[in-house]
Formats: C-alpha cells, sequence, structure tokens
C-alpha cells in the first residue's frame, strides 16, 4: 500500500507539472496576440527559450538555493521511491519559469534577447528562489516570527505571491528601466494606440493559462491525498469573477475579458485551500476590477508602457490575493481560519521587497553593462527581423 500510495503520489504530481508546463504555451499565445505583428515570432521564442535555460539553472541553482536539495547523485538514488523527488523538482520548476514567462509580457517590443536571457538564469537562480525558501520552506525563521508576533504564518498555497506577485514586481522594474516603446507616447501627452496584433491568439493563451491553472492550483497539494475540492471549486469562481468585472468594467474589450479569468486566478492561488467560495467569487472580482483600473491608468495616465499589463496583472493581483487570503480565509468570514491578516500583509510585503531589490540589481546591472533595449532602427524594424531574421508571416514579404 505504501508503494502504490507513493506511485500515485508521483502520478499526481507528474500531471500537475504537465498542466503547469502546458500554461507556457498560453504565456506565449497571450503575447503572441497583444504585441504588435512584427514581434509575434520573438515572444514565442522567448518563452521556449527562457523556459530550457529556467530548467538548466534551477536544476544546478535555484533549487538548492530554495530547498537544500541538489541532483548531483547516481541515478538509482534519483530514482527511489519512484522518482517522486524528481517530479517535485518537475512540479516547482514549472512555477520557477512562469517568473521571467511573466516578465516578458511587459517588457515585449523593446528588449534585447541575450540580456534577457541572463536576466532569467539570476532571476530563477537566486531571486525566486530567495523568497521560495521564506514562503515555502520555512527558511531564515521569518515564518517562525510572524507565527509567534502575528499569528499565524505567511500562506501562500499556490502562489499568488511568491509567483505572481514576485514577476509582476520583477517585470515593473525592467519596464521602467527600459522605458517607453518609440511613439508610444507623444511629445504633446498624446498616447498613440498599439492595439493587439490577433484577439484570437490572445484568447488562446487566455483559454490554456485557464485550464492550465487548474493544474496549478490543485495539484499544489503535492500529494494526492491532500488534494481538496475545495480548492478547484475556489478557482473556478475567482476565474468567474475575474471575467465579469473585466466585462463590465472594461467596456466590452476582449482584451480586458480574457485577461479578467487571469486576473481573478492570479488572486486566488494564495487562499484557495481556506477561503469560502463566496469569498473566492469576490477575491476573483475584486481583482478583475483592479486589473482593468490599474492597467489603464498605468498606461494612459504614469505612462508605464508595460506592454501586457502584467504589474497590475500579476503584481497588484497577485498582492491582493495574499491580502485576500488574509481576509477571507478567516472564520468569521466562512473561511478555514489559520492566518490572519497581518501575516499575509507582512509576507506580501517580504515578496514584494525582494523582488524590487532583485529586480533593480538584475537590470540595473544588465543595463549598465551590456544594454538591455534594442536601438531605434532595431526597434522599428521588429524584434523579429532584427534578432531571429524571420517574420511571423514571411510568405507576404516574399510577394507569394
Amino acid at each position: 500500500m505504501e508503494t502504490l500510495k507513493t506511485a500515485s503520489d508521483t502520478l499526481f504530481i507528474l500531471l500537475g507539472a504537465i498542466m503547469v508546463l502546458a500554461m507556457h504555451a498560453g504565456f506565449a499565445f497571450l503575447e503572441l496576440g497583444t504585441v504588435r505583428k512584427k514581434n509575434q515570432v520573438n515572444a514565442l521564442v522567448k518563452i521556449l527559450c527562457d523556459f530550457a535555460i529556467s530548467t538548466v539553472v534551477y536544476f544546478f541553482v535555484g533549487y538548492g538555493v530554495a530547498y537544500g536539495v541538489g541532483f548531483l547523485v547516481g541515478a538509482d538514488k534519483l530514482a527511489d521511491k519512484n522518482g517522486y523527488d524528481l517530479v517535485k523538482f518537475f512540479f516547482l520548476l514549472t512555477f520557477a519559469a512562469a517568473v521571467p514567462a511573466i516578465i516578458s509580457g511587459g517588457i515585449a517590443e523593446r528588449a534585447r534577447f541575450t540580456p534577457q536571457l541572463a536576466a532569467t538564469v539570476l532571476i530563477v537562480g537566486f531571486v525566486y528562489p530567495f523568497f521560495e525558501s521564506i514562503a515555502w520552506n520555512d527558511r531564515y525563521g521569518i515564518q517562525a516570527w510572524l507565527e509567534a508576533s502575528a499569528g499565524a504564518k505567511f500562506h501562500d498555497f499556490a502562489g499568488s505571491v511568491v509567483v505572481h506577485a514576485v514577476g509582476g514586481w520583477i517585470a515593473l522594474i525592467a519596464v521602467i528601466l527600459l522605458g517607453p516603446r518609440i511613439g508610444r507616447y507623444t511629445k504633446d501627452g498624446n498616447v498613440a494606440a498599439h492595439p493587439p496584433s490577433s484577439i484570437p491568439f490572445l484568447a488562446l493563451g487566455a483559454w490554456i493559462l485557464t485550464v492550465g491553472w487548474f493544474g496549478f492550483n490543485v495539484m499544489s497539494a503535492q500529494t494526492i491525498d491532500k488534494i481538496s475540492g475545495l480548492v478547484a471549486l475556489n478557482s473556478l469562481m475567482a476565474m468567474a469573477g475575474g471575467t465579469l468585472t473585466g466585462l463590465i468594467f472594461g467596456r466590452n474589450d476582449p482584451g480586458f475579458v480574457h485577461n479578467g479569468p487571469l486576473a481573478g486566478l492570479v488572486a486566488i492561488c494564495a487562499g484557495s485551500d481556506v477561503m469560502h467560495p463566496i469569498g473566492s467569487l469576490i477575491t476573483g472580482g475584486v481583482a478583475g476590477a483592479l486589473f482593468v483600473y490599474m492597467f489603464t491608468l498605468t498606461q494612459n495616465r504614469l505612462k508605464i508602457d508595460d506592454v501586457l499589463g502584467v504589474w497590475p496583472l500579476h503584481g497588484l493581483c497577485g498582492a491582493w490575493g495574499g491580502l485576500a487570503c488574509g481576509i477571507f480565509g478567516a472564520k468569521v468570514l466562512g473561511g478555514i481560519g489559520g492566518v490572519t491578516f497581518m501575516s499575509q500583509l507582512i509576507g506580501t510585503a517580504i515578496g514584494i521587497g525582494v523582488a524590487l531589490i532583485g529586480g533593480a540589481i538584475v537590470y540595473g546591472v544588465l543595463r549598465a553593462t551590456v544594454g538591455i533595449r534594442l536601438d531605434p532602427e532595431q526597434e522599428f524594424n521588429g524584434s523579429d527581423l532584427t534578432i531571429h531574421r524571420i517574420t511571423a508571416t514571411p510568405e507576404r514579404e516574399s510577394g507569394w
């Protein structure tokens, strides 16, 4: 029975890893559909290469930083217990690799390719696993301190803060250091529209992410005996809430409608195992409205050219999810309990702080040494021709 249990756990978390791996196709198509046509190939290549580099770096460095576990032993030892520890690494890798995938959407259309791959090495190797080790491995005594002083450990079941807020706030730093795309903001203060190149591809990306998210959240239990239907239902309710407020506050705009469920799912990750479904619906609804408002404010008034709105979507909605866990996870509001608002507030603030400091160091050093932005002519020609020497539709250029 013990062998069967271990084998079942291995299969369970492997399926979760595969579902989250599929989400990276969602990241790719969401970016492809949002950027202009001259940058579509780059969107696809970036996400795949970022994932490959994340795999290698997390295997040799990041996973050890987070959990103190290494794989430089014989294959016979690695395969012990049906290789559960290996597929657990695979599962957690897909979370780590989501961070550069998030950043990719913010810096699209004007970031140099090789420096961004170098940034992925540093972020997945050191910045992300540092906070991961605090939140999910109780390192450095912070969780014990929060439990003693604030009444509970910082709770982030599936990564609202650990993955999404960290990725979103690093992206904000990168976007600010890069500056806006050429022609995005005119000298007289007007905002030049750069509409999505393909709503169908944008929608496809959103749907792939939405479906895969149920592996992201439900499989965060990591063993089959801890699987919770509550997590699945709460994820569903948050998704619906985000979609509806994205529709209402976005005034039927398809970009907001398809990012609405993502906002809701980002926010519900932290507390999906402790909230009541009604609390999850509210959490997702607030996240959808927050994304619409802050995306508009960021782009039009603050003039921060965050192409996919990853700071509002992941940074702010992720932070809201960390706080919402402390609100709607409380028993007084129908939750299971075991969380406090103060511990969620402090834990979320620590995650944002790590992201801001880490992002400033990584992108600040790269900008000062090798540069992180395409030159004006390269940006005008587009990332596809400049970096990959081919466009998404080469037959049009050849006259066929």
